[in-house]
């Protein structure tokens, strides 16, 4: 598994599996992730999705020989607000090209069918 970037650490992200194997983020409730009383903050949601993108995007590289990879963008929707508990989040690669990957990530809480927040990310790929 990859080494995560600073922001990882500083939400206390936690690297879980999901069912198949397939790595999923977990971010503990702490104040520091707090925006208005009783909530999470969105740059908190934001930087758990694209941390689960990044983890879900290193992981299918390494199969195929690694490679560095660069943000061209995001587009995060907010669908509820995230509550004052444990919040998950995981990526999922619709595209692998040989320059471009097209990821998307979910996070939730109690329900990963009921998410709080998506994202769509795009990125370019350097392969080694």
């Amino acid at each position: 598994m990859m080494k995560m970037p600073p922001y990882a650490d500083l939400l206390g992200l936690i690297v879980e599996k999901d069912d198949a194997g397939a790595p999923m983020l977990m971010m503990p409730f702490q104040t520091d992730v707090l925006g208005r009383p009783g909530f999470l903050h969105g740059g908190a949601i934001s930087g758990l999705m694209e941390m689960a993108a990044i983890v879900a995007l290193h992981d299918a590289l390494e199969g195929e020989g690694g490679g560095e990879i660069k943000p061209i963008n995001v587009t995060v929707d907010f669908m509820r607000g995230g509550r004052d508990k444990e919040t998950r989040s995981k990526g999922v690669i619709t595209r692998l090209g040989t320059r471009v990957a097209n990821v998307e990530a979910t996070a939730w809480q109690d329900d990963p069918a009921k998410p709080i927040a998506a994202a769509r990310m795009n990125y370019l790929i350097v392969r080694s």
